[in-house]
């Protein structure tokens, strides 16, 4: 019997050691973080101090044991290591891998997508909801020309450089970084072949975003744009005004409207394409690829009118001369006028 309790006094600080470690090992490295199979995201804000990032993790995830986090935060320097971003955790996780992950800066990307865009402060507005900078951030630096006149672009043409697209983008990109992607991906996007075939029409990309901002707003049908885009450049060539109607709702601000009047064309601005020949001073919207591609694939024809089908299913009527024009816009007004529809 005492041969018994001998050997366990001379084990017992054995298994004490033992469970000592096992009890440290657990807290440092055991999966403190459960995640459910559910994913958990954690943002944390540009110029987050130690205190506010941890506060954002807190936030988002249920910490059982704050002074061992902590504690390991401190001995990793976590304090004077945070870096902003979006984390994604997507797994059980300790303590340790969450500060090692943390202060790794390897966050997560976000998919930025945007389309249907009017006006820069609509494209602020709509990125803005996706990541960190907000859209007034965003908007004071789209207009402010010396952040991009550099690259050749104007407060008017800026918005060419933004391609509708989905991308993949940093949650805390700033203004300035996203501008600079954009950037890269519109140089891309404007290869040796797009930038040929503009130059066959004798025109810039950013000519070429302006007259398919246009069309992409007058056209409902995706296979009517390389026709109308011929019109367009036919009317060009020629000196005739574009008169196209989208820039007048560009103009007054008011894309509600549905028939423009005569009252609407004597609005006093440069994008009043029924008084200024010519392009306007820039794109009325984010032209879409669909619209770009078709001025580079414009149709050669002879036509230098359109006018919407009195049947209202989207297409035009295509006429050479201004009485045969005048001719499907009478029919197309009184069934406006039929169908009660002034503004």
């Amino acid at each position: 019997m005492k041969s018994r309790n001998r050997i366990l006094l001379l084990l017992l600080p054995g298994l004490i050691l033992v469970l000592f470690i096992t009890l440290v090992y657990s807290l440092l490295y055991g999966p403190h973080i459960k995640t459910g199979g559910k994913k958990i995201t954690i943002y944390i804000p540009d110029g987050s101090t130690y205190t506010q990032a941890m506060d954002s993790v807190k936030a988002h995830i249920s910490v059982k044991h704050p002074k061992t986090l902590e504690w390991i935060a401190e001995r990793k320097k976590y304090p004077q290591l945070v870096k902003p971003g979006r984390y994604v955790l997507e797994s059980d996780m300790s303590y340790t891998a969450l500060i090692n992950y943390l202060r790794s800066g390897r966050q997560n990307s976000v998919n930025v997508t945007f389309n249907n865009i009017r006006t820069l402060n609509d494209l602020a507005g709509r990125i803005g909801m996706q990541i960190d900078a907000d859209s007034t951030r965003i908007i004071t630096f789209l207009t402010d020309p010396d952040n991009y006149s550099k690259d050749g672009f104007t407060a008017e043409t800026v918005i060419a450089v933004f391609i509708p697209n989905t991308y993949q983008l940093f949650w805390n990109t700033t203004p300035k970084g996203l501008y600079n992607r954009m950037l890269g991906e519109y140089k891309k996007f404007w290869n040796d072949d797009r930038l040929a075939r503009a130059k066959e029409k004798n025109l810039t990309p950013v000519e070429v975003s302006i007259l398919a901002s246009i069309i992409d707003d007058e056209v409902a049908k995706p296979d009517e744009k390389p026709r109308i885009a011929g019109v367009y450049l036919n009317r060009l060539k020629r000196g005739i005004p574009l008169q196209a109607c989208p820039t007048i709702k560009f103009a007054l601000n008011d894309f509600t409207i549905t028939r423009v009047l005569k009252k609407h064309l004597e609005i006093d601005s440069p994008y009043n394409t029924y008084k200024h020949r010519g392009f306007p001073p820039g794109p009325i919207g984010c032209a879409s690829v669909e619209g770009i591609d078709a001025v580079l694939n414009a149709e050669e024809h002879d036509y230098l009118y359109f006018a919407a089908k009195a049947d209202f299913s989207g297409y035009h009527n295509f006429s050479r001369t201004l009485a045969e024009h005048n001719r499907y816009a009478a029919i197309y007004q009184r069934e406006l006028n039929k169908r009660r529809i002034f503004r």
